[in-house]
């Protein structure tokens, strides 16, 4: 009884490891993405508030850094990124101190591994790189065609694109579905 049920265990544990030793060959492609949607589920979108933050209590001490433009509305971060969306819904960013990245359905993108790329990341101090990926469900902040100033940065939306200008280095870019121009 005891033989059988040794047997009997080494068949189900080959059996199970026999199943799990499956590889295919090959390259992942995928095709061009033109359709540029989003994941079906709900993404909570943030509110921007109504009213004015209230003063700082203290002085803020001066900075050696640009200041952002008055007027600019301050956008929050949530666990130091801020998430936006451009007005007409085609590009989307998340920005943090030290970089933002973008992803749009580019008219005219570079190839990155053989693929037209959909994104593209500046660092702070004036680095650009074309990149293929996806931001996910990120709860974007729509922009309307102003000023904005989040995490170090200063935005300036419009019609004919969105203007990223780091407030320390004064690097930036400027994104729109037609291209980026680095400055």
């Amino acid at each position: 009884m005891r033989t059988r049920l040794v047997v009997a265990g080494t068949l189900v544990g080959v059996a199970a490891l026999a199943g799990c030793q499956s590889s295919i060959q090959g390259t992942a492609t995928r095709e061009p993405d033109t359709s540029f949607t989003e994941p079906a589920f709900p993404t909570p979108r943030p509110s921007r508030p109504t009213a004015a933050p209230p003063p700082p209590s203290a002085p803020a001490a001066p900075s050696t850094t640009q200041s952002r433009p008055s007027g600019a509305e301050v956008l929050e971060p949530e666990n130091g990124y801020v998430f936006i969306q451009t007005k007409t819904g085609k590009t989307r960013c998340q920005l943090d101190e030290q970089e933002v990245g973008c992803e749009s359905a580019f008219t005219n993108a570079p190839e990155v591994d053989g693929l037209p790329a959909n994104g593209v990341r500046l660092s702070a101090g004036g680095d650009l790189s074309w990149v293929l990926g996806n931001l996910g469900a990120i709860p974007a902040v729509t922009l309307d065609y102003r000023t904005y100033s989040a995490v170090g940065w200063t935005i300036d939306a419009d019609e004919n694109g969105t203007r990223f200008t780091n407030d320390g280095t004064g690097r930036g870019m400027v994104i729109s579905v037609e291209g980026v121009e680095s400055f």
